[in-house]
């Protein structure tokens, strides 16, 4: 069972680094464009993929789970550059999944 959870911390974990890669690769391309650096914010990437959902989370979060959520926590996250939420979250499954080396010891 641990090691069907630690494959899929594995998978999640790259795929979250590659939305970071790739969420990066589009900051920079668009900022060369601009000739300006513009990095795309998490809750301006979530709105556009998730029109309809999105505007939903607010009152969710501040009803079932607690107001004081939303305003200092979901917030500042959602102002982050996307990369900047996935590339550290997918270092950490990748982390949670690896695989341990039993290490031998030897006795003189």
């Amino acid at each position: 069972m641990i090691t069907v959870l630690k494959f899929i911390f594995r998978v999640l974990g790259y795929g979250f680094l590659a939305v970071a890669i790739i969420a990066g690769i589009s900051d920079a391309s668009s900022s060369i464009a601009q000739s300006q650096v513009h990095l795309a914010p998490l809750g301006q990437v979530l709105y556009e993929y998730f029109p309809d959902t999105f505007p939903i989370l607010q009152p969710a979060i501040e009803r079932h789970i607690h107001p004081l959520l939303w305003d200092p926590v979901v917030l500042t996250i959602l102002i982050w550059p996307v990369w900047a939420f996935f590339a550290p979250l997918g270092l950490l499954l990748l982390w949670l999944g690896a695989r341990r080396q039993r290490h031998q010891v030897q006795f003189a």
